[in-house]
């Protein structure tokens, strides 16, 4: 494995040097064909970017709000911004007030949603027939499971939404158990991609943490969740959460409590490619809720959640940051863990990394999908994607001493998007990327619209956490 790693480090560190170096802007530098490497263009953007620090607000173009007030929908030009008041209301009430005025917001809702979840169970399906008694039993097992009061919200909302529509039947009408399916895609369907960074205080300018997670999922085939981006706002006293989401959608993604813990959610996968196992599971999604309404530290919130993921249903990384610390929660089943090829840890930035895996900088984390420290299962070696984004981002942390939420922003705005050549940091999958600045306490986020997001993102203030 160490060779291996070496060699390819070797050489993506070459076809860096060239990818990396001036040429004309838009240009393709570089094809890697039998016979060599060939100058022929650039993937890089050569144009002088000016990025700031602060981000633009948006309007408020309509807002919509429940009678009882437990849920307030305020609908910006790029996303929803939504308010659930669970210190008004208890969890069934807040879960049924949201599905009102989503209607209220987005009437079409249900015929917009539907196709979307289709296609994520089909892909699941791998093109097999579709077992729906099968896929019934996964989902409401898996819901059964989840903690009190995150289920009663879950069944309210898909009761409410789904307005006595029953069954896995394509109408254009949300069913309860396709609302309840919908709630659990990333614990029952999968899958993403993803890649994360957070940079500690010697190495900002600020002095203060900053840390980026860049969310790749599938959009869906009309890129119908990029028109429904959502920053969900949880309140709940000294429990309140700042989801950034999708409307309808109450699991976490990435998310921060209001002391500042980031969680992030990055796929990772068996490389034996082990059965699926339902029975017995827990949904990791809303196990990142229960830590983040309960730990006021990055370090009890990983810890919590690496001690519970032998009962996940995939493997997976967390990134999980807060003022102080960074950390990757690399979190192994306990069928995976049983194999020997992986166990579950909670990597610092002083873990010692699998052999051959390199990363300079000893104040700074990075994630993307695989486990990174030593002994544990190696996804770097079977997936260059993998391995292409780390050695990117170990280059571009090396070649700054200090960065502001402006440079940061800057490392999504170096390659051109729209191509299937090279592997990409910021690429064609990514639905959002979210920066977060612990000296202020802002929320920076870049939302992809339509089919591409852009080769410099756009990012938005969405308030403080």
């Amino acid at each position: 494995m160490s060779r291996s790693i070496s060699k390819k480090i070797i050489c993506l560190s070459l076809v860096l040097c060239v990818l990396l170096s001036p040429c004309g802007c838009g240009k393709k530098e570089n094809e890697i064909h039998s016979e060599g490497m060939k100058k022929v263009g650039s993937y890089n953007i050569e144009e002088k970017v000016e990025l700031t620090d602060e981000s633009e607000k948006e309007e408020v173009l309509e807002s919509f709000s429940s009678e009882d007030g437990l849920c307030v929908i305020d609908k910006y030009p790029t996303y929803y911004d939504i308010t659930l008041d669970y210190e008004k209301g208890k969890p069934e009430e807040v879960g049924a007030a949201y599905a009102k005025v989503i209607l209220q917001a987005m009437p079409q809702y249900g015929e917009f949603f539907e196709p979307y979840l289709y296609e994520n169970i089909r892909h699941a399906f791998g093109g097999r027939d579709i077992n729906y008694e099968a896929l019934e039993a996964r989902v409401t097992t898996l819901i059964a499971s989840l903690p009190d009061e995150y289920r009663t919200e879950v069944e309210s909302f898909a009761e409410t939404l789904s307005n006595g529509e029953e069954g896995y039947v394509e109408n254009e009408k949300l069913s309860y158990i396709e609302v309840l399916t919908g709630q659990i895609i990333a614990d029952a369907l999968r899958p993403t991609a993803c890649s994360a960074l957070s940079l500690g205080g010697s190495k900002t300018k600020s002095g203060e943490r900053i840390s980026l997670r860049n969310l790749e999922w599938n959009s869906g085939s009309e890129y119908q969740m990029t028109d429904i981006h959502a920053v969900v706002h949880m309140k709940k006293g000294d429990r309140s959460i700042t989801a950034i989401s999708m409307l309808g959608i109450l699991d976490m993604i990435t998310a921060i409590n209001d002391d500042g813990v980031m969680i992030a959610i990055l796929d990772v996968g068996s490389v034996e490619e082990l059965p699926f196992v339902y029975e017995g599971k827990k949904c990791y999604t809303f196990e990142i809720r229960y830590a983040l309404e309960n730990f006021s530290t990055a370090k009890e919130a990983g810890e919590f959640l690496v001690g519970e993921s032998g009962d996940f249903t995939w493997c997976n990384n967390l990134l999980c940051s807060d003022a102080r610390d960074a950390f990757c929660c690399e979190n192994a089943t306990g069928e995976v863990a049983a194999t020997g090829k992986a166990h579950s840890v909670l990597r610092t930035v002083d873990s010692e990394l699998m052999e051959g895996l390199t990363w300079d900088d000893p104040d700074s984390l990075c994630i993307v999908n695989s486990f990174a420290t030593k002994g544990n299962q190696d996804s770097f070696t079977v997936n260059e994607f993998n391995l292409t984004r780390f050695v990117k981002y170990n280059k571009w942390v090396s070649e700054k001493d200090k960065f502001s939420v402006a440079d940061v922003k800057g490392l999504m705005a170096r390659e051109v998007v729209d191509q299937y050549e090279v592997s990409n940091v910021h690429n064609s999958g990514t639905i959002h990327t979210v920066i977060v600045d612990y000296a202020t306490g802002n929320i920076h986020v870049s939302f992809t619209k339509g089919a591409y997001t852009e080769d410099i993102p756009e990012f938005l203030d969405v308030g403080k956490y």
